[in-house]
């Protein structure tokens, strides 16, 4: 592991721990949205994806980190991220969102996706889709050479277009042998600005979207993040790796 400019620059074996700490969170993305339907709760599926982490062999990357008492985040409607699970049920019409992520080798994976609960709404479908749309986007400015901006600007550029709030005050980030490293990576931006991207950089990119506002606010429980004016909110996450063959990934 060498550093550049401030930012980890991952070997080749690091690497290996990442992917596969990405292969074991996508897994279990997988597992969880078998599980998702009207009835389940938060908690539930809390419970599956540890289970389904631990039994692969890998440490769930969230449980007790900076003091958060789960493996996933699961956000209802207009909770954006770091909803803690509890006997909460999901309810036919419900978007919820999951974020997760796996360690290997002492190497972070961190990912997210939002679905629907059965039926939903026209409103919410689209912007589940624009989200996850906006996160390939951002995915193809991975690239060596490129900036930091460019990434934010793919998805601000997008999201805005079509009347999405794109949440500010919480971003993507370097991730490697610690869940949060540098360099932060914001879902707006100015291309050709920012840290650089060069070979061996691992990042975690995570574009939110709102209906409504940009802004957000906080919950008592000092952890949930919701929207300032209760609209509802997607989140796409994957860790992705800058390789000399464009962008890997890792939890895909």
């Amino acid at each position: 592991m060498s550093r550049a400019n401030g930012i980890t620059i991952k070997s080749t074996r690091e690497l290996d721990y990442m992917r596969e700490a990405g292969r074991i969170a996508s897994q279990t993305k997988a597992v969880l949205k078998d599980a998702i339907r009207p009835g389940v709760t938060s908690r539930e599926l809390d419970a599956i994806a540890e289970r389904e982490i631990r039994s692969l062999g890998a440490v769930p990357a969230f449980k007790g980190l900076y003091g958060f008492p789960a493996t996933i985040c699961s956000s209802f409607n207009e909770e954006i991220v770091h909803g803690i699970p509890s006997r909460r049920r999901l309810e036919e019409g419900d978007i919820i969102s999951i974020d997760l992520g796996a360690v290997v080798g002492g190497f972070y994976s961190d990912t997210a996706f939002t679905v629907g609960v059965g039926r939903i709404d026209e409103d919410s479908q689209r912007l589940i889709y624009a989200t996850e749309e906006s996160l390939r986007l951002a995915v193809e400015q991975t690239r060596a050479g490129h900036r930091v901006g460019d990434i934010g600007a793919a998805v601000q550029t997008y999201a805005e277009g079509l009347g999405y709030g794109v949440v500010r005050q919480y971003v993507g980030h370097g991730i490697g042998r610690s869940l949060h490293e540098d360099p932060s990576v914001p879902n707006y931006g100015t291309p050709g600005r920012g840290a650089q991207l060069r070979v061996g950089m691992t990042i975690a990119i995570e574009p939110m979207l709102n209906l409504g506002t940009w802004d957000t606010r906080v919950l008592d429980d000092g952890w949930t993040v919701v929207t300032a004016d209760g609209s509802r909110s997607g989140h796409f996450e994957d860790t992705v790796a800058v390789t000399e063959n464009g962008p890997e990934v890792l939890t895909a």
